[in-house]
Order: C-alpha cells, then sequence, then structure tokens
C-alpha cells in the first residue's frame, strides 16, 4: 500500500503512545481518522479535542460506515497489545481489510524520505526527542513520531516541511525490521522482550539485522561497548569515537563537552540529568552536525530541551519536597534513574514507589529487579501490572519482594497509596514504572501542594 493511496484510516488501539502520533500524522494529511481503545485516557481525550472520533467499545456495531466494508483505500493499523479474540480486530480481519502493525506504516511513511530511526532497548524515546527537538529548534525541521510526550511541543508528534522523518524504532516482535533509514541510533541491547526473543542472544540479533537496514551511504551510530560489528561509536566518559567528557553538575543541570576528534564543543547545558542523558544528548548532538546544523544553534537547542513526559518528570520542587516521575520498568533503567536522584540529591533519603511491568519480565530479571531496589532508602511495591498478558503461576509482587534485602519495603495497594505516602510524608519521593503508576501522580502531587 502507498501513503497517497490512503484516505481512510482505522487504528485499534488509538490510545497507544505510538498510535496516537500515526493518528495524528494522518489527520494532518485530510484523511478520515477514527479508532478504538479500551480506556478513556488524557491522550485519547487529546485525540478528541483534535477531531478524531475514539470509541470504546470492541463491537463491530459500534463501528462507522466506512468500516464496514473494505475498499482500496481504507487501511486498519493495529498494535500487538490487542487482544487475538477482539471483536473489532476479527472482523476486519474476515472482511479482507489491510490491515498493518504500527511499525509497517512508519515504514510506508519514511519510505523514499530521509529516514532517521534511533533503537534501543531503553533510551530511544528521550534520544529520538531530543533529535527531533534540535532538527525543530534550530530550523533544520523534521516530522517526528516519538514514543513520548516532549514536554516543549506537549505532543508525541511533530510535523515539518521537508522530507525528513525522525521516528522511534521499537524492537518489539522485531518491528523495526520494516525500517531502512539514512542515519541510525542504537542506544542499548539490555535484554527484554523475552517473552517474544526467548533469549538475549535472538534479541541481539534482531539489532544486527536492525543495523544492517542502513541505507548504503547511511551512517549508523552506537553507544560503545555495544555487541555490534560496525557504527560510530559515542559514550559519555568512555573509549568511544564520540563522547560527552568533563560532565559536571552545575547548580541544578548537568554540564558537558563534545568531542568527536575532528570537533570540540564546550560547556553544553542540558535541563535532564544523568549520564546516561549525557549519552543521550551526544548521540542527538553527533546526528545533527552529521546534518550540517550549526553548533551553536545545536547548544541553544540542547539548553532549552525540556524532556519527555515520564521522563525524569519533576511533578514536585520545592525547598521541603521533591517529587519525580519516571517511565524507568527494566532493571537497567532503575539503575541510571537512581543514580541520577544520587548524584543531583546525595543527603536525601530516597522513598520509592514501583509498579513492576509484565510476568514475564519480573520473573525473566527478578534478581536484578532485587539488585538494584535494594539500593533505595524505603520502597513501596505495587503489584504486578499485567499489560497484554495473563498471570503466571507463582510470579507476583511478593515473589519480588522477598528477594529484596532492603529492610524498609512495602507491598501497597495501589489505591492507598496517596493516603500511605502522606503519613510517611517523605522529602524525596520517586515513582517508577510502565503500567498504570502514572495515575497516581496528581493525587500524589495533591499531598505536597496542598500541605
Amino acid at each position: 500500500m502507498e501513503l497517497e493511496t490512503i484516505k481512510r484510516i482505522y487504528f485499534v488501539g488509538i490510545g497507544g503512545i505510538g498510535m496516537s502520533a500515526l493518528a495524528r500524522y494522518f489527520k494532518n494529511r485530510g484523511c478520515v481518522v477514527c479508532g478504538y481503545d479500551k480506556t478513556r485516557t488524557n491522550l485519547t481525550i487529546a485525540l478528541e479535542g483534535e477531531g478524531i472520533p475514539v470509541s470504546y467499545v470492541d463491537e463491530v456495531a459500534s463501528l462507522p460506515t466506512d468500516f464496514i466494508s473494505p475498499d482500496v483505500d481504507t487501511l486498519v493499523v493495529y498494535t500487538p497489545a490487542i487482544p487475538k479474540n477482539s471483536a473489532l480486530l476479527n472482523h476486519f480481519r474476515a472482511a479482507d481489510f489491510v490491515l498493518k502493525k504500527r511499525s509497517e506504516v512508519l515504514g510506508i511513511i519514511s519510505k523514499g524520505q530521509f529516514c532517521i530511526a534511533v533503537a534501543g532497548t531503553h533510551g530511544k524515546t528521550t534520544t529520538s526527542s531530543i533529535i527531533a527537538h534540535v532538527l525543530t529548534d534550530t530550523g533544520f525541521g523534521c516530522t517526528a513520531f516519538l514514543g513520548g510526550i516532549a514536554s516543549n511541543y506537549n505532543s508525541n508528534f511533530l510535523l515539518g516541511d521537508n522530507h525528513v522523518v525522525v521516528v522511534e524504532a521499537d524492537e518489539y516482535d522485531r518491528s523495526f525490521l520494516t525500517l531502512h533509514p539514512d542515519l541510525s541510533v542504537i542506544t542499548s541491547m539490555d535484554a527484554d522482550h523475552l517473552d517474544i526473543y526467548g533469549d538475549a542472544g535472538q534479541l541481539e540479533e534482531s539489532f544486527r539485522l536492525f543495523a544492517g537496514q542502513l541505507k548504503p551511504e547511511g551512517t549508523l551510530f552506537v553507544k560503545a561497548g555495544l555487541p555490534l560489528e560496525k557504527g560510530i561509536t559515542y559514550s559519555a566518559g568512555s573509549s568511544s569515537e564520540i563522547k560527552g567528557q568533563n560532565i559536571r553538575v552545575e547548580g541544578s543541570k548537568f554540564v558537558f563537552d563534545y568531542a568527536d576528534g575532528d570537533t570540540l564543543i564546550s560547556d553544553f547545558q542540558l535541563m535532564l540529568p544523568g549520564k546516561h542523558n549525557v549519552e543521550n544528548a551526544v548521540a542527538a548532538i553527533a546526528v545533527a552536525l552529521k546534518l550540517g546544523i550549526d553548533a551553536d544553534k545545536i547548544k541553544v537547542a540542547i539548553a532549552n530541551f525540556k524532556g519527555v513526559k515520564r521522563r525524569f518528570e519533576y511533578i514536585v520542587n520545592g525547598d521541603g519536597h521533591i517529587y519525580i516521575d519516571d517511565y524507568a520498568h527494566h532493571p537497567e533503567e532503575l539503575r541510571a534513574c537512581f543514580d541520577a536522584v544520587r548524584q543531583l540529591y546525595p543527603e536525601k533519603k530516597l522513598t520509592v514507589i514501583f509498579q513492576p511491568h509484565l510476568f514475564t519480565r519480573t520473573r525473566d530479571f527478578a534478581d536484578d529487579f532485587a539488585k538494584v531496589l535494594s539500593t533505595v532508602d524505603e520502597l513501596v511495591l505495587l503489584e504486578i501490572y499485567p499489560a497484554r498478558e495473563l498471570p503466571l503461576e507463582g510470579i507476583d509482587s511478593g515473589f519480588l519482594l522477598n528477594k529484596i534485602t532492603l529492610k524498609n519495603k512495602e507491598i501497597v495497594a495501589k489505591g492507598l497509596v496517596p493516603e500511605y505516602i502522606k503519613n510517611k510524608n517523605p522529602e524525596l519521593l520517586l515513582t517508577v514504572g510502565a503500567g498504570d503508576i502514572d495515575t497516581l501522580i496528581q493525587p500524589l502531587k495533591a499531598n505536597f501542594t496542598n500541605v
């Protein structure tokens, strides 16, 4: 299916962060756009406000007349998170609609355009968002499909007027293999999604295949230390071809110098904390320089990048209380997040609320989770968020809690957490997880702002 032929498009799972960016893109192209999702969220409410109808009923009777019968101009996009027994999905399949996964549609959109793709088991959302921001802020321009809400734009979608596309390349179910980028960044290859891949070796092989899909004259940037044979390496301070160096904290900002052998640019200021975010910024700077963007303009753009929602997002930042929310849901992400907090607030007692995401991930990385969670001062553990999975016997938050060596640890029902935290009144609070823990943000914020 070619991009120009698509006139009507229905999204099954429109409330997903990646799906909603596509919905916004096709709405901007003048297509008829609508979709379904299981629950009403801030994201689906925003889509409705932009003129995109959203249904919350998985029934064929809820479909607009345009989507009862297939035609050559109609496309149905679905997410793997949709259950196999979905009435809507089965209707579209039985009626022989053209069905595509989100990643396949990104492949259709980026075909024939200059594609910048960012992949990695973590770091890809922040890195792709920094790249998109730098290109936009400097006037270079791009269209971007992001896996998070970029705070500078309050959106996961940016629309440019050139032929440059920035995409977050998702490794889940090997979906990034639909892309053929001009510029690629690989931020990390830690074991994850083992329910799909089986083992870390299969995951690594998929990343090697992705690296091999670069266009013949393309450029690949790879975080130093990854098991890839090609690519220009980057890092924060370690041995690599491109690096962020002289890293220091000045006030609440991380400051660093960029060096790539030919170029040295001093005193980049970054609002995002942590060595891992310096690495993300270094990769973005390398991409921007490769595109020929002026170094001084890049420096200004990096300094005014406000981050991504739920990526080390300050919810409360006052004299008496600090509350930070982060999407971290893998042991390595938690470690990087905790390290950043400790660098900024070494003297403060750290209270963490963590919601494990997926039974399989909790099972596969239980020892790693336990090790990193044992490094905080006080831990509140929520029950596992199942997402697309059915429960696994013996795998619950109690299973994880028993492995954690920390003394101050407790499982608390999600609905009881605001009152629990109100009584504890911690000076430094961090919520982490990829499930529905974000529904606690406003109630927890109220505890600190209504005192």
